[in-house]
């Protein structure tokens, strides 16, 4: 079993003994530290919460709530929605906080709590280690019986999401009316079930069809929107002839399409597409992180504007964005961020944006990803067992190359001519992932792999 706690949540399977998996005592205990650390900032104060459609959700929820109430704290409750919605909530409701209870792409015997602050935003660093301080320490003091929180729900928030997605200026609703597309969905039994037929709805697609949109939680495939989780979408698209796929996580941070030839249009080029697109209409600098395609570099460079690179994670490029005031950024998972509707990374304005472009490219989404600078990465991971000293084998892979370019902001990141390698242990799976990027997937495939032998070799010889 598995317990990740980390500046940004707390992540783990459900079952087993306390602190050594996602058990009813850890959550209350999270929960618990998360809102004394709200009341220590604001006097009666208001958190959203929100769930992904997986079975324990239910569970998660309502332990979630009763530390809140028991604390004084008053909880909106819009029940199975998505991550950006929740975020958009936060804001909308004058909320102090948020809590998004999904473990995102995570297979479905995880769960977890990722945590907002007042801006509907992921907490940051500092705010991070201050809750975990208070979970150890379990610092609470819970209300008398006349000062518990009110309960209350609400679930018309993903139709103001869709609502103020609509509004956007370069949301173009007649241009894809218009384009009369043939779509078909897969939503992973989760959220997005309900979240993306509505969104096509008033968009004006008339023909969806829809895979996996029932928000039962039973995942009919490993949740990741990756290309060997996708076959079923890619040859139904072929059998029936749709002009695209569109796929999301459980909880609608991520997104990625597929062609109307069964190909992938590639996660990580949902980002540079809609970069592409934005650019197009306004001048501005660009962000993602250092795992991410320089395909992004590119687009931005010949549009004029400026890109940079952030360490991975949401709130490192939520922060690096507003430093360089980017008018778009996100990560190479399908995760885009687009300032004009909230910072955080949404599937949902991700699809009216893309449609939009289509719409006004006027030909196949196969042709538009042809327009698009064209390279491969190589997605690798290494599972950590305890002998593992990840430090150590980084500091001595940063040793073996470092007559090469090498950032060290977030692992380990070696430049080649035309290549690239990150390397850097997950903050939610007890992992080492290992990127590469190349011309060429057999370059970049040869590249990966030449590191992680040379992790082997080093976990060898330390043992």
């Amino acid at each position: 079993m598995t317990l990740i706690k980390s500046i940004s949540g707390i992540r783990g399977t459900i079952g087993g003994k306390p602190g050594d998996a996602l058990t009813p005592i850890d959550i209350a205990r999270f929960a618990s530290a998360y809102g004394t650390w709200i009341k220590q900032q604001h006097d009666s104060p208001k958190i959203v919460i929100g769930r992904d459609a997986r079975p324990s959700g239910e569970m998660v929820s309502s332990i979630v709530t009763s530390c809140l109430i028991g604390l004084g704290i008053n909880v909106v409750d819009l029940e199975l929605s998505t991550t950006p919605t929740v975020e958009i909530a936060v804001t909308e409701e004058n909320a102090q906080g948020g809590i998004i209870i999904t473990a995102s792409h995570n297979p479905v015997q995880w769960n977890a709590l990722k945590l907002l602050n007042n801006k509907g935003e992921f907490i940051s660093d500092s705010d991070g280690k201050a809750i975990l301080s208070i979970a150890e320490k379990e610092d609470f003091k819970f209300a008398e019986v006349a000062k518990l929180g009110t309960y209350t729900t609400n679930n018309t928030y993903i139709k103001k999401h869709i609502e103020k997605i609509l509004a956007l200026p370069l949301v173009n609703k007649e241009a894809i009316a218009n384009a009369n597309f043939k779509v078909t969905i897969d939503c992973v039994n989760s959220t997005g079930g309900i979240a993306l037929p509505m969104l096509l709805e008033a968009l004006g697609v008339k023909q969806v069809n829809k895979l996996y949109c029932e928000p039962n939680g039973h995942f009919p495939h490993n949740p990741e929107p990756l290309p060997e989780n996708l076959t079923q979408i890619a040859t139904e698209i072929k059998k029936n002839q749709f002009d695209l796929g569109i796929v999301v996580d459980p909880d609608v941070d991520r997104l990625c399409f597929v062609c109307e030839d069964g190909s992938m249009f590639g996660e990580e080029y949902t980002l540079v597409a809609v970069a592409k697109y934005i650019l197009s209409k306004q001048k501005g600098n660009t962000v993602s992180n250092l795992s991410s395609t320089r395909a992004l570099k590119d687009v931005t460079e010949k549009a004029g504007g400026q890109y940079t690179a952030s360490a991975v994670g949401e709130v490192n490029v939520v922060t690096k964005m507003k430093e360089v005031k980017a008018v778009i950024g996100g990560e190479g998972n399908g995760g885009i961020i687009y300032p004009e509707l909230h910072y955080g990374r949404d599937a949902l304005v991700g699809i009216a944006l893309f449609l939009t472009y289509l719409a006004e490219f006027g030909k196949s989404i196969s042709m538009l990803r042809a327009t698009l600078p064209n390279y491969h990465i190589s997605k690798n991971k290494i599972e950590l067992t305890p002998e593992m000293d990840v430090k150590a084998i980084l500091e001595e892979i940063k040793k073996k190359y470092s007559k090469n370019p090498i950032n060290t902001a977030d692992g380990v990141r070696i430049d080649f001519e035309k290549e690239w390698v990150h390397l850097r242990s997950s903050n939610t799976e007890p992992i080492i992932r290992i990127y590469a990027e190349s011309e060429t997937q057999a370059t970049a495939d040869y590249l990966a792999n030449k590191i992680i032998m040379d992790i082997k070799e080093l976990v060898v010889h330390s043992s």
